[in-house]
């Protein structure tokens, strides 16, 4: 094929490099862009899991009521920078109406579809890209301090059961410490998912994928895209210095993929889950499962034989300096909760998600170009959800049938 007969993949993230590996693996001539390079943003920093139980949608029922609180606390769990309210108070009336019973009904149904798709795509991607040995097979466990958040936690595990996933509860300290000991003993009641999945090293596992892709031929280069247009041969795509023809574009440069698409004159309402962690060393804490301490919106999982601490949501934006007293909090909960956590020689980092108010992504054709495809919207779950976005993707580009009714994730739906 020439380069006009390229399909161009913007983002070199999980997202962008699983849809490329998809495509070349159908036959098809694949460059992938970034405007930083491989695995260059949250692709890097993020917890490491493939969170395919995680079907409850941030706006939940009645979270509204919070929202003062989180002005008020901007180291709590979710927090809005008081500086960001005015700009971001658009995308909180939708998440708002997201909140309502019927549209939160309609995401968890969504997303459960996304996520069962995503669980049955990740095995076929481990499988064909010999990477078995990066990922841990160790469960997660959720953990709440006394009975009364935990009985508060009860409909969430019964949506769970309606599901189809597998859970154990626990309701004393010894029987957490069958799975996890060394916690202190305030955790008196977790939920036990045995059917979760990590891997090793996030940007390991897309440096992994990415050296599959290329193997089969496909191309990543760094290039900062900034503007597309429709042309009658496919996309045009525009850089400093240059432009590139293509006979379709895929959109999946995660936080900064609406800049993009405004260009083509379409307009998301994506906003920017800023996540902080602190990567401990190994040897740091003989971390046994994915360990997430609800009532404190942060986790702690095995990252290299060490562990990392991370988490909370900051709607923050793209340009505010970064908080990492927001990092530093969640390490001091995290030895507070782990007695034997050694927090020394930790590596601090701060990372963009990107956010819609339903959760759920986009993934379809462009409303303005119909050589332009969209996928980016994953918030936190992009890693998860990146073998399945690449398998529907796919199907788009050959004008097959979705494996899933992506009807949810459409473009126009905002």
């Amino acid at each position: 094929m020439s380069k006009t007969d390229e399909i161009v993949v913007i983002g070199a993230g999980v997202i962008g490099i699983s849809i490329g590996l998809e495509l070349v693996r159908a036959g098809y001539s694949v460059r992938v862009l970034d405007r930083e390079g491989l695995a260059a943003g949250a692709s890097q920093g993020n917890a490491g899991a493939f969170a395919f139980t995680d079907i409850v949608p941030l706006a939940t029922p009645g979270i509204m009521r919070k929202a003062p609180k989180w002005l008020l606390d901007p180291l709590g769990p979710l927090s809005i920078p008081l500086r960001y309210a005015l700009k971001i108070a658009p995308w909180m009336l939708r998440f708002w109406r997201a909140s309502w019973k019927d549209r939160y009904h309609h995401s968890v149904e969504a997303q459960t579809a996304l996520m069962s798709l995503a669980k049955e795509a990740l095995e076929r991607q481990i499988t064909s890209t010999d990477g078995e040995s990066l990922i841990l097979r160790q469960g997660q466990m959720q953990l709440y301090e006394g009975e009364k958040e935990f009985r508060a936690s009860l409909p969430q595990w019964e949506l769970r059961r309606e599901q189809g996933i597998r859970y154990e509860l626990f309701e004393t300290p010894e029987d957490i410490a069958r799975i996890q000991p060394g916690l202190d003993p305030r955790f008196t009641h977790a939920g036990y998912t045995p059917d979760w999945i990590n891997t090793v090293d996030p940007k390991t596992w897309v440096e992994h994928l990415a050296s599959a892709f290329t193997a089969l031929g496909g191309v990543i280069e760094k290039r900062d895209i900034h503007n597309l247009s429709h042309t009658a041969g496919g996309v045009r795509l525009t850089y400093s210095g240059g432009e590139i023809h293509a006979t379709k574009a895929i959109v999946a440069a995660g936080a900064w993929s609406h800049h993009l698409a405004k260009t083509l004159g379409d307009k998301f309402p994506l906003e920017t889950e800023r996540g902080y962690n602190t990567t401990l060393p190994k040897g740091a804490f003989d971390v046994r499962t994915h360990l997430t301490f609800s009532g404190h919106g942060f986790v702690v999982t095995p990252i290299n034989g060490g562990a990392r601490v991370g988490g909370a949501v900051e709607l923050g934006g793209l340009d505010l300096p970064p908080n990492y007293k927001r990092a530093d909090i969640l390490l001091k909960k995290a030895a507070s909760f782990l007695p034997g956590l050694n927090t020394e020689g930790g590596t601090q980092w701060m990372g963009f998600r990107p956010s819609l108010p339903d959760t759920l992504p986009v993934i379809g054709t462009a409303p303005q170009a119909q050589n332009v495809i969209y996928a980016f919207g994953h918030g936190h779950l992009g890693l998860t959800q990146a073998a399945a976005t690449a398998e529907i993707v796919k199907t788009m580009v050959q004008g097959k049938p979705a494996p899933i009714d992506t009807t949810p994730y459409r473009p126009t739906r905002f």
